[in-house]
Formats: structure tokens, sequence, C-alpha cells
């Protein structure tokens, strides 16, 4: 076997994500391999959601023969809109799949309007 140079630089590539809503809330998942509670960032600022993280290497006690599993990072950015309550944005993470509950502001739900006789 060829013994490959290590590339120590880190790359920085956007998780997959699906997002679907309902009344409540809009619901994001994002395929994150690798990366843990730890190492995950998620903020909001202003209108930007914001998504990082880092996925974690995996520990050698030798030298590498050959290193395919890439060490990098996730990076993800989302423009929100009015309609999200900031306050009511949930995280979650379990087996590298984060799943974040984004409220959706009352005002901003689809109601029903009653009707009356005049």
């Amino acid at each position: 076997m060829r013994n490959k140079k290590e590339d120590n630089t880190r790359k920085t590539i956007p998780a997959i994500c699906d997002i679907y809503h309902d009344k409540e809330s809009v619901i994001m998942t994002l395929e994150m391999p690798g990366v843990t509670k730890d190492s995950l960032e998620i903020r909001v600022d202003k209108n930007q959601l914001i998504i990082h993280g880092k996925r974690q290497s995996f520990p050698s006690n030798g030298e590498y023969l050959v290193r395919e599993i890439q060490d990098y990072d996730y990076h993800q950015e989302y423009t929100i809109d009015d309609t999200i309550d900031r306050d009511s944005i949930d995280a979650k993470i379990q087996n590298g799949i984060v799943t974040l509950t984004l409220g959706i502001k009352e005002s901003a739900k689809p109601r029903t309007i009653e009707i009356t006789t005049m």
C-alpha cells in the first residue's frame, strides 16, 4: 500500500437538509454525520439562522496507510422571516441527525374568520 500524505486542512460543506411546515412550526432535518451535541452550534443573528457543526476525527494510534475519511465542518445559513418566533426555536440531535423546530408566531398562523349574520 502506498502511504498518502495527510491533508490536515478542514473543509466546510453544507449539510443535507429537508424543510417542511405544518400549522404550528417549520421543521428542519439536517444530516450531519460525525457531529455531536458538543460540536454543534446553532444561533440566530437578526434574520439569519446559522448552523455550524464539526465532524469529529477518528483517533488513530498509528500511522495511516490510507486515509479517506476526511475531517470537515458543516456550515449552513438560512434567512428566516418575521413569521418565525425567535424565542420558540428547539434543536435536537441524535446519531448525526439534527432536527430544528421553528415556532410560527401566532399572528402569522392561518385562522378562520367567524362569519356572523346581520
